[in-house]
């Protein structure tokens, strides 16, 4: 039996937007896509249950992607009685730089006793799991050469859905989103080039080839909002809430 896909975004923006704060999202109340710096204040102003996060799944290091969690896991450690398992997922090293910026903002945090397990998965290209439920393959994307990103492709209750994360168009874009229900894609380059990110044109071309179908949710974004004359396409916002 299917059930629905419940999306909050907690922010909408990349990391220059003016009106937008750093984008992440939540999927059905337990699974966090990024961690921005708002994270955690955000998912309070929410009326989030903290203590049903399940999983994070980073893509790649950039700050606006990664620095909020050490914030949540001071959360955890001083405001929570949390007993359920937190699994971090996210490229190699997740767990050695996590513990550097956690131990260079907030000193000892993870020496403490915890009441619950804190767990980390390296993601590889194309490898695959199972975490509190929910089916999750990674794949590799091109963004930048400083370190391995990731988008990710995810089920539950029969439905699916495809995050780019950051990255440049790639192959690997077309294979993760291809049959799935919601494709949550990046368009930084709102207005035109921008870096090695995505642009209108890319998601034209992305929405030729991957076909009517899946809903594109753009995210994250620059300060504008123009129509990019795209099919079965949203735009994401702040405290934004889609159930596609």
């Amino acid at each position: 039996m299917s059930s629905g896909l419940d999306l909050l975004f907690l922010g909408s923006g990349n990391a220059f937007a003016v009106g937008r704060y750093w984008s992440c999202f939540l999927l059905n109340g337990r699974f966090l896509f990024d961690a921005s710096p708002i994270a955690l204040p955000h998912l309070k102003q929410s009326g989030a249950d903290l203590a049903e996060l399940e999983t994070v799944f980073i893509s790649h290091f950039h700050a606006d992607h990664f620095f909020g969690l050490p914030f949540l896991l001071l959360e955890y450690s001083e405001r929570s009685d949390r007993s359920k398992p937190l699994t971090v997922i996210g490229p190699p090293t997740i767990e050695e730089r996590l513990r550097i910026i956690t131990e260079t903002s907030f000193p000892h945090l993870l020496q403490k006793e915890r009441t619950y397990d804190l767990n980390f998965v390296e993601a590889s290209d194309r490898q695959e799991g199972d975490v509190a439920g929910l089916k999750w393959q990674a794949r590799s994307v091109t963004h930048v050469d400083d370190f391995p990103c990731f988008g990710y492709r995810v089920e539950i209750g029969g439905r699916t859905l495809a995050y780019s994360g950051d990255t440049m168009m790639c192959d690997a874009l077309v294979d993760l989103a291809d049959g799935v229900d919601v494709f949550v894609v990046e368009c930084t380059c709102w207005d035109g080039a921008c870096g090695p990110h995505l642009g209108p044109d890319d998601l034209r071309e992305l929405r030729r080839r991957l076909g009517p179908e899946p809903t594109f949710i753009l995210t994250p974004l620059d300060g504008g909002q123009l129509d990019l004359g795209v099919e079965n396409t949203l735009v994401a916002g702040d405290f934004g809430r889609f159930s596609p």
